[in-house]
């Protein structure tokens, strides 16, 4: 009888019987090999291991798949059942948890590597396996998370919050700065109240005081950042940009195209007069007037330049407010984009204003409709918020710096130097563009410059308080927030994941939460969890490993009978 699949061996009062854990079994199989080795004959190293000769026949059959003898042999020690477990837990980690797929992908893999001679590769052994290691997954990832939560230094969150809602309605909430997603759950509404509740749950246990969030206008969203934690309320800058995009691109594209379209017909037209007349020539005249060619030609001409005029000029609004919308992001940052000096609130509120005065000009030219002009009108009232915002963000750096008692010009430094640095290198690492970051890290180190000058009084401190100042540096850089694009990004991989699945069950959603928090890594190799406690934690990975059962044997192929032709005669 083939062996069945231990449950979970890790756990005492489930613990399977010797001769169906393939690790006690690899154990025992070394120590009589171990024993014969030292001159003990067949049967007594069998009688000390307690292992009957029979069941030590049936444990060194081979397997059911021709395999290299090497690697037959090394699978079957202690060290090969453990490397064997590992695989197969790193193809359900990789593939079906990561990636997406379903555990048909994990059993080809299985079978494509040649896996599937030692590990039991059919569908239902594998489903069974998968459904064993999410739990594990989702236990120790809220072990991870108590246990970080008591040793983790106290910090200033700012959140970004939205609800997603892609296979139900989902309320999710994510630390701007580390990426740690706080909350990701179902929820029946998305009102203050239920925000506040499920806020409650997300910050429970948790080392943190929330200052700001960000988000739209919504009041569900609202209600619960000001009113319950007391925060400041960040806009987000996009759905600014996206009200006037609403008012905005789509007349002026119509415009452009009706031109265009006007501008084809009329080159058309005068391009026909031009055939027309050249017919005319090949062909024999009989008495009378001809045809006033020369006149049609001009007129059409005429047409056509005018055309062409009114499709230069209707190309020239949309393009204004192309670059117009793009200008919001470069102008709402506590850097002035023209003087490399700090921007103040006043500064900003009369940029926004030149801004929304031309975009208010063109909508006047372009006769846009009322409901468009409304759309307009609402993204002008969010500039107070942005407004807000920076001197929000003023606020809080000076209360920040004022409390560490520094001297005046290593404060000064940190006000108008340091701070503002970690601004333009957090800007140019968000930006798309190369030729924007180019500029905006030129000037990053162009601030920089006075402090790295042995004179600079902040030179003289000793390397522990100048870590410090780093630090403090840093939180305050990250105070300054304006999107919430940590969430439209999250939302958008949940959308793509339950391509591959009926649903997404909430179980799957609390594997895919623990995944992003204490698995996946950025560029420098940390993870949203170890950015967000400020320490390092154990692997997830390491830890689900250790609880997970030995991988099943590969049952032997019974063979099926061969299928009869429908035709076949039936003997009379």
């Amino acid at each position: 009888m083939p062996d069945a699949p231990a449950a979970v061996d890790s756990i005492a009062d489930r613990r399977p019987t010797p001769i169906h854990d393939r690790l006690d079994r690899a154990k025992q199989l070394h120590a009589v090999a171990q024993a014969q080795q030292d001159g003990e004959s067949q049967r007594a190293a069998l009688t000390s291991a307690g292992v009957a000769r029979s069941t030590r026949r049936h444990w060194n059959a081979p397997p059911a798949t021709p395999a290299p003898a090497a690697l037959a042999a090394f699978v079957e020690t202690p060290e090969g059942v453990v490397w064997l477990r590992q695989i197969l837990v790193a193809a359900h980690w990789s593939i079906s948890e990561q990636g997406g797929a379903g555990v048909r992908v994990v059993c080809d893999f299985l079978a494509l590597s040649g896996r599937s001679a030692f590990i039991g590769a059919s569908y239902g052994t594998q489903q069974a396996f998968h459904v064993e290691l999410e739990e594990p997954m989702v236990s120790g990832a809220t072990d991870l998370r108590e246990a970080l939560a008591q040793g983790m230094p106290h910090r200033l969150l700012s959140l970004a919050e939205d609800e997603t809602w892609k296979d139900g309605m989902r309320l999710v909430s994510i630390d701007a700065v580390s990426g740690f997603i706080l909350l990701e759950q179902t929820s029946d509404e998305r009102s203050a109240a239920a925000w506040t509740q499920a806020l409650e749950g997300g910050l429970k246990g948790l080392n943190v005081t929330v200052v700001q969030g960000t988000s739209d206008e919504a009041k569900g969203l609202l209600a619960p950042v000001e009113r319950d934690l007391g925060a400041h309320h960040s806009t987000d800058l996009f759905h600014l940009q996206h009200e006037v995009s609403q008012a905005m691109s789509l007349s002026l594209k119509r415009a452009e195209q009706q031109a265009e379209s006007d501008e084809a017909k009329a080159k058309a037209c005068w391009q026909g007069e031009c055939a027309a007349e050249q017919a005319d020539h090949r062909r024999r005249h009989g008495p009378g007037r001809p045809p006033a060619f020369a006149a049609r030609i001009d007129e059409a001409l005429s047409a056509d330049v005018q055309t062409s005029l009114t499709q230069a000029r209707a190309q020239a609004p949309r393009a204004e407010a192309k670059t117009l919308i793009g200008a919001f992001s470069e102008i709402d940052h506590p850097d002035d984009p023209q003087q490399g000096q700090a921007q103040t609130p006043e500064q900003l509120q009369r940029r926004l204003g030149t801004l929304f005065a031309r975009l208010e000009a063109i909508a006047e030219e372009a006769d846009l409709s009322e409901r468009l002009c409304a759309h307009l009108a609402k993204a002008k009232r969010l500039t107070h918020s942005l407004v807000a915002t920076l001197a929000f963000f003023f606020m809080m750096v000076n209360t920040r710096v004022q409390a560490l008692d520094l001297a005046p010009a290593i404060e000064q430094a940190m006000l108008n130097d340091r701070i503002p640095a970690l601004s333009l290198e957090r800007a140019a690492a968000r930006s798309t563009r190369a030729e924007q970051r180019h500029r905006l890290r030129a000037r990053s180190a162009q601030r920089l410059a006075p402090l790295q000058q042995r004179s600079h009084p902040i030179q003289s401190l000793d390397q522990e308080t100048r870590r410090d100042l780093e630090q403090v540096a840093g939180e305050c850089a990250d105070l300054f927030q304006r999107s919430r694009s940590c969430v439209e990004g999250r939302n958008g991989f949940l959308a793509l994941d339950p391509h591959g699945h009926h649903q997404l069950r909430p179980r799957k959603q609390q594997v895919l939460t623990a995944l992003h928090n204490f698995a996946i890594k950025r560029p420098d190799g940390t993870t949203a969890a170890e950015r967000f406690f400020a320490q390092p934690h154990p692997s997830l990975f390491e830890q689900v490993l250790e609880r997970m059962p030995w991988p099943a044997r590969p049952a032997q192929r019974r063979p099926r009978p061969a299928r009869q032709p429908y035709l076949t005669l039936v003997a009379a």
